[in-house]
């Protein structure tokens, strides 16, 4: 039975009509879905998350491939879909948002998940020891995750990425490659975790990018000047203001925030919290 068809018999068995709100696309494609599944490159006994596994048609083929299965669904239509298609099978469904409980730990992270919750669930995997992910976006996220410095889409999630992981967009999908068909294209996007590229205090350094990516366009001396008390967490009178912004380079100063390389955003930390 081709996949579409097999989709909205699942869809009007259940009484389900996808939820915009809820960014309900489901993979139509089946050679999308055998690639997707492909650069998983799935073992026998895999711990396997899922994020947002609609009716099922991912989950399918990672049980196949002999994965134990994780799937978090927050819409309560779609998880008594999936009870009743796996039971018996090696899955735990979870019914609930993925950023609001925690699921058990995984090797892999293997998902089309929901757009919306793009950024906060990327942070939120960065976070936590795993394998690989495999995981589908929105191509425009997608972009913004590999972008280098100096670029229209490089910004705060470009520099997470490349602090925790090597990230490789895969493919590109059209509209058509799921239904309802999104007014966007998407991407597969594959994310290796790997130890950080150079040694900083972690909670500093983020705080740091947080804060100049809030002023992104601004000049480094503009960004850094409005943000020191978001950055430092405590009030910082206009004095020690300019004294902290004058410690670093004029020519880096000048830069604008989103042409600042991960490595110089790390040295600022230390010039920045030195005595």
């Amino acid at each position: 039975m081709p996949l579409l068809e097999e989709t909205l018999g699942f869809l009007d068995r259940y009484k389900i009509r996808p939820r915009d709100r809820l960014d309900q696309n489901f993979i139509v494609d089946p050679a999308a879905v055998e690639r997707h599944l492909g650069y998983a490159d799935l073992k026998e006994g895999d711990a396997v998350l899922e994020v947002g596994p609609g009716t099922g048609t991912l989950t399918e083929g990672l049980l196949e491939a002999g994965a134990r299965v994780i799937a978090v669904e927050k819409d309560p239509r779609l998880c008594r879909l999936l009870r009743d298609r796996f039971e018996g099978r090696d899955i735990t469904i979870l019914e609930g948002d993925i950023l609001k409980i925690e699921p058990p730990e995984f090797d892999k992270c293997v998902s089309n998940i929901p757009y919306g919750i793009s950024s906060p669930l990327t942070f939120w995997l960065l976070e936590r020891g795993f394998e690989l992910a495999v995981l589908t976006y929105q191509l425009e996220f997608a972009r913004r995750m590999v972008a280098a410095p100096g670029t229209r889409d490089y910004s705060r999630i470009s520099v997470a990425c490349h602090y925790h992981a090597r990230v490789e967009v895969l493919e590109t999908l059209p509209p058509e490659a799921f239904y309802p068909r999104p007014e966007v294209s998407s991407a597969v996007v594959k994310i290796v975790p790997r130890e950080p590229p150079f040694e900083v205090d972690e909670a500093s350094y983020f705080s740091l990018v947080r804060g100049l990516f809030a002023h992104r366009k601004k000049t480094v001396r503009k960004a850094l000047f409005h943000s020191l008390d978001r950055i430092l967490s405590r009030p910082v009178d206009k004095g020690e203001r300019r004294r902290l912004v004058e410690r670093f380079d004029p020519g880096l100063l000048a830069k604008r925030v989103f042409q600042l390389e991960p490595r110089e955003m790390a040295a600022m930390v230390e010039r920045l919290y030195e005595d």
